[in-house]
């Protein structure tokens, strides 16, 4: 027989596990992550009933690739203009909370007299919260049309992107071993620096790229091309001196952004399931009884400043940007736990050697008892917040209210805001591309060219590469000098006017940004200080005198196919909707709804819904995360969040709308005039009289229930349904009073016609 590796062995043994635990955990209703960390424990090497994973490194390996597949289907979920849309108050929220939690957990870490790298790094691990226990808690409890939701959502998504900010400044801390605020300045810059030049280069590309060869690709080859692409990207983060999961974070949501993104996100599913499996599992076999009762009180300390300190620092932080108390009480309930990020924050403390060896199960186990409070205390967060919000007194209550609108009132638009939005946005994006172009040449050409053509003349072909980077930036430099003046069609009268007396000032800032790039092209080839005098400012005068007729056009060119790609998937739904609409016919239209979560619909055929019987429209295609069913089948399933092209007039549209867009509302407020408690006394020829309470169909007749009854001075409250009614009962009805006392008259008409 075959020798069967011991990787292959160990990988079975972990599904294995990994599918008992998650069926039983499935089964009682619990998070699915905590049955993934008890199944690796269970293989560890610290349970010894069962048969352990023998190759450890090699399932590390294994679960470094689940960190790469996390984190690239986080950045699918993400998207770089969620970020720009969650608006000010998550992102004050989230970084008063992240700050607030880093400051209680290195403070908590040192209290107990643990090293600086060790508290720093507790700190960082209680600041991330689970999106996944989250989104999963809002689901099952359909919270995610509340007013809260929202804030909280939006916490998350900048709580992703600071987290990406934590890996890289941790791993540089760690490294220096030091706390250097120009160390720190620097990481921070040159991150910043990488993201938006990988954020400019990949809308410019990928859009392309992807509609280049959209002709050849099937669900297969997309989902080869997309692991392809992000970890190409890992290679690339590496290599400039970042972790992997910021190249798969980076490339997921460059790729949010294309047509492609939803088809992407959902073919990726499958690959991102697996492989966080075996990551999480691998989290679990750390996870060391002994170390956990020796460190047994720290941990439910540690369980007890997470949840009250995440509560707090996003509460407040809710309420420092503007919200009212109750939703602010409620995200913070709904953050209250670490999740996902916590362990790869963890895990990189643990690789590098920084932390203590007892941190790691720590970090586990107060993610696993925070992890089974989450959804207990998102579902006490409405009675919770209601009761401390009453014991705030009026006077708090007032100057709140007056702060709250102060904070939601825009008003007009700041000077500082708006010479951001137009000149701010450009000159930064222009200015990364400049550096970018000077790097690229000085560390690609510089050595083909002294390789090949400039052999034992280093000067020469410096100053050849420096040519090269000077002219490649030019029409990126003209933009920075130069740009078109505001006209009245692109703005309002009165920013124009504003704009135009505050040019001046903004010219000469141009400038002075100017000569700064151009000095940073010609230092990265030469010395600049042998330069500065005599070429630097001869050489702005020049691109801007002489080649900016030559360069606008060519600059204009590119930014008019940045802008396009950057559209690229409001684009394809634009076409899509387009195509469709030839699909009706007459003076009927096609129309584009959501299935909700609450909706009649959810889990029936397309057949069963009779949606065409019910309101005369015709369901033209359904589009499922990128799968469009064109058209769709009689036996096809309706999904939560399935987009469903309807064919019909707008009167058919609303109706149906209605049922497949279904939302939960908010009960009304008690009609005491149509709806409450009636008594009615039966007689003996009353239909009702002889027949159990689930079979006299009293329920429909007054559209209520029956509360109690009394037979012989006896009282019977909430009856069971096959309680049989007598002759002379008295019956408490609690329903529709029009549609009981029309009952009650019936029976006094029977009492006549028939009297005892």
């Amino acid at each position: 027989m075959g020798h069967l590796p011991t990787l292959i062995q160990d990988l079975g043994l972990i599904l294995m596990a990994a599918a008992v635990m998650t069926l039983l955990f499935k089964q009682f209703k619990q998070p699915i992550v905590l049955g993934y960390l008890i199944a690796g424990f269970l293989v560890g090497p610290h349970f010894q009933l069962l048969p352990i994973v023998q190759d450890q490194a090699s399932i590390e390996i294994w679960s470094e690739i689940g960190v790469i597949f996390m984190l690239f289907g986080l950045g699918l979920e993400f998207s770089f203009k969620k970020l720009f849309n969650v608006g000010k108050t998550a992102s004050i929220t989230a970084t008063f909370e992240i700050c607030a939690m880093i400051l209680v957990g290195f403070v908590v870490g040192r209290m107990f007299g643990w090293t600086t790298m060790s508290s720093l790094f507790l700190g960082a691990i209680l600041s991330m919260s689970s999106t996944t226990i989250i989104v999963k808690a809002f689901d099952e409890q359909g919270l995610k049309g509340r007013s809260f939701a929202p804030i909280v959502f939006g916490v998350l998504i900048v709580e992703d992107l600071i987290a990406i900010l934590l890996l890289v400044l941790l791993g540089s801390i760690a490294v220096t071993q030091q706390f250097s605020g120009g160390e720190l300045l620097y990481s921070s810059l040159q991150l910043i620096f990488f993201l938006i030049l990988w954020f400019v280069l990949g809308i410019y590309i990928l859009p392309a790229f992807l509609r280049f060869c959209r002709k050849l690709l099937t669900n297969e080859i997309l989902l080869i091309v997309s692991v392809a692409l992000c970890l190409m990207m890992v290679i690339i983060a590496v290599r400039v001196g970042f972790s992997a999961a910021l190249g798969a974070f980076v490339m997921g949501s460059l790729l949010a952004e294309t047509s492609k993104g939803a088809k992407i996100e959902h073919l990726i599913v499958p690959v991102k399931d697996l492989f966080s499996a075996i990551f999480f599992v691998s989290v679990g076999m750390l996870i060391d009884p002994a170390v956990l009762r020796e460190h047994f009180g720290i941990i439910l300390f540690i369980v007890a400043v997470t949840i009250i300190g995440k509560f707090l620092g996003t509460a407040i932080g809710a309420l420092i940007s503007g919200c009212n108390i109750k939703n602010s009480m409620q995200a913070g309930m709904s953050m209250a736990q670490i999740g996902e990020f916590s362990f790869i924050i963890a895990t990189l403390g643990k690789s590098l050697h920084v932390t203590d060896d007892f941190l790691y199960p720590i970090a586990v186990a107060v993610s696993a008892v925070t992890t089974f409070t989450t959804p207990y205390l998102i579902k006490s967060s409405d009675s919770l917040a209601g009761w401390l919000n009453a014991q705030i007194p009026e006077r708090v209550h007032l100057s709140l209210l007056r702060y709250e609108t102060a904070m939601t009132d825009s008003g007009r638009e700041g000077v500082l805001s708006l010479l951001w939005k137009v000149h701010g946005v450009k000159i930064v994006l222009n200015s990364v591309i400049v550096i970018g172009i000077a790097l690229a040449v000085r560390y690609a050409a510089v050595p083909f060219l002294g390789e090949n053509f400039f052999k034992e003349q280093a000067t020469l072909a410096s100053l050849s590469a420096c040519l090269v980077a000077v002219l490649l930036s030019t029409p990126f430099l003209w933009a920075v000098f130069r740009s078109r003046r505001p006209r009245p069609g692109d703005y309002e009268t009165e920013t124009v006017a504003t704009l135009q007396k505050l040019q001046i000032g903004v010219s000469i800032i141009r400038l002075f940004i100017g000569c700064i790039l151009v000095g940073i092209v010609i230092g990265n080839f030469t010395s600049i200080y042998a330069l500065s005098g005599f070429v630097l400012i001869p050489v702005v005068a020049l691109l801007v005198l002489l080649f900016s007729r030559h360069f606008e056009p060519l600059y204009h060119k590119i930014e008019n196919r940045f802008i396009f790609h950057l559209t690229d998937k409001e684009q394809a739904e634009i076409q899509a909707k387009a195509k469709l609409s030839g699909l009706a016919p007459w003076n009927v239209s096609l129309t584009e709804f959501e299935l909700s979560q609450q909706s009649p619909l959810v889990a029936k055929s397309l057949q069963k819904s009779r949606l065409k019987n019910r309101f005369g429209v015709t369901v033209a295609m359904i589009d499922r995360g990128g799968t469009r069913l064109i058209p769709p089948k009689g036996d096809d399933l309706l999904l939560p969040f399935d987009k469903i092209y309807l064919i019909g007039t707008d009167e058919q549209l609303t109706a149906a709308q209605k049922v497949i867009e279904a939302q939960t509302t908010v009960e009304p407020e008690f009609d005491e005039e149509n709806f409450g408690l009636v008594s009615l006394v039966l007689s003996e020829v009353h239909p009702f009289a002889g027949k159990t309470i689930r079979d006299c169909g009293l329920r429909e007749a007054v559209d209520g229930l029956i509360v109690g009854i009394e037979r012989n001075e006896t009282r019977y409250l909430n009856p069971e349904p096959d309680m049989m009614l007598l002759a002379n009962d008295v019956l408490w009805l609690v329903g529709d009073k029009g549609r009981i006392k029309k009952l009650q008259r019936q029976n006094e008409t029977e009492n006549k016609e028939h009297p005892a």
